[in-house]
């Protein structure tokens, strides 16, 4: 591409740390939470939310199990405002949940802020001013010092007004674009902010590290995490927050290299929604740590209905291939896909495991809500005989021999690559009926009769080209002695080479179903499937359906 000399690394590498991070291989605990869906997500939006789907939103928030809720800007705009009013005001914030706000280093602003949080329960009051090279030479023209002086103004006024407003108040201070900052001048600015704050146990501060614009490689924000970690004062009483925006697309690895290296919070949104590219998602985070066997203290177990209020509220779409709540993101049309996870999910109902471990599936889909047979072996015409065959045993209770599958695989295949769409379970099964089961054209058995002299003789009726006959063989069973009648009287020739039955797997266990396959002279295979309540009937209709097979051929 042309013009790449323009542009160059923005980012301040950290002084050298010990990185214990890079010797950590997981997450061990879920990080407290923080979602900034209606302030950072919201401000994103083409239409913003209104009032009733902010409350909304907020119920959902709350639902999910977040303990601390970024509400917006109350003194941005008047819906702001009355938003956070409205939830105080109605007693609409249950006593374990927090909600926070954000405010600018201007006294008229945190005047209004703590205006708006009037009598809450608890609230946490969000402190940021720009601290990056760039913010302070282009766009306040202001010196470190300068710079440093809004923060600390800021962090007194928001201790003034602490003191005058009735409620509950912690604090927060966002050293904004600190990934563009000299991380010793971001240390040297929270500091002065914490020095004014002075936490304690019971009064602890955040500090957040966002990532305003993602400028670096995850491991770079990760070591100036760790700088802070190390060298931020009344660390045992400051919460260090993590903040990522996601515009390289790693987004969600800062977020994991972040707590590793030293973060304790983490704020975000649900399904990365977000100024740009999005902010880090929540959901992809906490799941993660979920399928490594970590609690995330968020519950996302109805997937759809997320999915699905999401982008009600937003009028966003999430994408079919986003990690854990996209619509494909469990599917599998790839033959060897579907055969691994058909023998994956066998291996685990023989074993009785314990551990989720099946191949390609790195998440058991119904613990998110979804399920299998709609979500997992998806038939395309690049599926194969076991997914084919996995739908047919699972969804209707058909377990077919090996080779049949792999015959009814290809013709599964071929109709959906003429017809070049996807095919639905009950379609699959369909054709499975249609060139299988109980078939009775061209010719149709309507009675067999059996004596036994020695060998069985078998006398059946049959329906053949508008003539109806009565024929009569022998054999060593009654199988053997129909088959003879019907190739006798057809005047055909072929051999039985593979029968097998089973009670039908779904549905009522009172019938039977047989597969029969009969090879021609010329070595050609055909294969029937016949159910009925009694077993020899099952058989003599599979042995009708191979025929017929055979005939049509």
């Amino acid at each position: 591409m042309k013009n790449f000399e323009k542009y160059t690394r923005q980012y301040f590498e950290a002084p050298p740390t010990a990185m214990s991070w890079t010797r950590k291989s997981y997450i061990d605990k879920a990080p407290q939470w923080c979602s900034v869906d209606l302030r950072d997500g919201n401000q994103a939006l083409i239409i913003p939310m209104s009032l009733q789907e902010k409350l909304d939103f907020f119920k959902l928030l709350v639902e999910i199990g977040f303990k601390e809720i970024e509400i917006g800007f109350p003194a941005a705009s008047d819906t702001e405002y009355e938003f956070c009013r409205t939830l105080i005001e109605q007693n609409l914030i249950p006593d374990d949940v927090t909600i926070q706000v954000l405010t600018q280093s201007r006294e008229h602003i945190i005047a209004k802020t703590f205006e708006a949080l009037r009598g809450s329960k608890n609230a946490i009051v969000h402190l940021y001013n720009s601290t990056s090279l760039a913010q302070r030479e282009q766009v306040f023209r202001r010196s470190k010092e300068e710079i440093i002086d809004i923060a600390v103004s800021g962090a007194k006024l928001c201790k003034e007004y602490r003191e005058r407003t009735e409620g509950n108040f912690r604090f927060e201070y966002s050293p904004e674009s600190f990934t563009g900052t000299e991380p010793e001048f971001a240390l040297e600015i929270c500091n002065a902010v914490i020095d004014v704050w002075q936490p304690t146990e019971n009064d602890k501060v955040i500090i957040n590290l966002p990532v305003t614009v993602e400028l670096s490689m995850p491991h770079v924000y990760a070591n100036q995490v760790e700088y802070m970690h190390e060298n931020l004062r009344c660390r045992e009483n400051v919460i260090i927050s993590l903040h990522p925006h996601n515009d390289r697309g790693c987004a969600v690895a800062d977020a994991e290299f972040g707590l590793l290296a030293g973060g304790d919070r983490i704020e975000g949104t649900l399904f990365g929604n977000g100024e740009r590219t999005g902010n880090v998602d929540i959901i992809t985070l906490g799941m993660n740590m979920y399928s490594q066997g970590v609690d995330p203290c968020l519950d996302f177990s109805d997937m759809p209905r997320l999915v699905e209020a999401y982008e009600g509220f937003t009028r966003m779409k999430v994408g079919d291939r986003s990690p854990y709540c996209g619509g494909l993101v469990f599917a599998a049309f790839s033959g060897s896909h579907q055969d691994a996870i058909a023998k994956g999910m066998k291996w685990r109902e023989e074993n009785n495991c314990k551990h989720w471990t099946v191949p390609y599936l790195p998440l058991d889909p119904t613990d998110v809500g979804r399920v299998y047979e709609a979500d997992v072996i998806r038939i395309n015409s690049q599926s194969g005989k076991g997914g084919i065959g996995y739908i047919l045993e699972t969804k209707y209770g058909y377990n077919l021999p090996k080779k049949m599958r792999e015959v009814f695989g290809y013709q599964v295949k071929g109709v959906s690559d003429r017809e070049h769409r996807e095919l639905l379970p009950d379609e699959v099964f369909g054709i499975f009926k249609e060139n299988y089961i109980n078939l009775a054209d061209p010719v149709k058995l309507t009675e067999a009769h059996f004596v036994q002299q020695g060998n069985i003789e078998a006398s059946v009726t049959l329906e053949y080209k508008g003539r109806t006959a009565v024929a009569t063989n022998v054999g060593n069973g009654r199988l053997d002695a129909v088959s003879n009648a019907i190739s006798s009287y057809l005047g055909i020739s072929y051999s039985i080479n593979t029968y097998t039955q089973h009670a039908l797997e779904v549905g009522s266990s009172s019938h039977a179903v047989s597969y029969i396959e009969i090879v021609s002279d010329k070595g050609e295979g055909f294969w029937g499937t016949g159910m009925d309540t009694d077993i020899t009937n099952s058989s003599i209709k599979a042995l009708v359906s191979a025929v017929n097979n055979m005939l049509r051929k």
